[in-house]
C-alpha cells in the first residue's frame, strides 16, 4: 500500500482556525492604530492651518485672516508661478487639506466679517465618529488646539497637552 503525501482535512481546518483567531485579535488593534494616526494627522493639519493663517494675515494685513480654506490654497498652476499667490489664492496649504477633508477628518474654517478679519476658528471633526477618529479638535487665532472626546470641539474644551 502506498503512503499518501499531503495534509489531511483536519490539519487544514486547524491551520485555518488558528489564522482566524490571530486575525480576530489583530484587526481591532489595526483599526485603533488607524484612528490614532488619523487623529495625529488632524492635529498636524490644524497646526498647518494656524501657521497658514498667521502667514496670510502678515502677508495681507489689509485683509487680515482668511475667511475660507480656498483663500489659503491655490491651484497647482497658480502656485507654480512666482506672482501667482494672491489674497484669494495664497498657496499656503496643499489642495488635499484645502478641500476640507483629509485622513478621515473634515476641516471647517470660520472667520468673522469685517476688514481686516481679526479672528478665525478652525474645527476638525471625524467623518465617522468611532471609525475614522474619536476626538474632535478646535483652534482659533490664539493658536491653542483644543479637543473633545465626543467628536465635536469648541473653545470651551480642554487644550492638548
Amino acid at each position: 500500500m502506498k503512503k499518501q503525501k499531503g495534509f489531511s482535512l483536519i490539519e487544514l481546518l486547524i491551520v485555518v482556525a488558528i489564522i482566524l483567531i490571530i486575525a480576530a485579535i489583530a484587526i481591532p488593534n489595526l483599526l485603533r492604530s488607524r484612528m490614532a494616526a488619523n487623529e495625529a494627522s488632524a492635529v498636524g493639519s490644524v497646526r498647518s492651518i494656524n501657521t497658514a493663517q498667521v502667514t496670510f494675515a502678515s502677508t495681507y494685513p489689509s485683509v487680515g485672516f482668511a475667511s475660507a480654506m480656498s483663500a489659503l490654497t491655490g491651484s497647482s498652476t497658480t502656485c507654480a508661478t512666482a506672482t501667482g499667490a494672491t489674497s484669494t489664492n495664497a498657496c499656503l496649504l496643499d489642495a488635499v487639506l484645502g478641500s476640507g477633508t483629509k485622513s478621515g477628518y473634515t476641516f471647517v474654517l470660520g472667520g468673522t466679517t469685517g476688514t481686516p478679519i481679526v479672528t478665525y476658528t478652525v474645527t476638525a471633526t471625524p467623518v465617522v465618529v468611532g471609525q475614522t477618529g474619536q476626538r474632535g479638535f478646535f483652534s482659533d487665532q490664539s493658536g491653542v488646539i483644543r479637543y473633545n472626546p465626543t467628536g465635536t470641539s469648541t473653545v470651551a474644551d480642554s487644550p492638548l497637552q
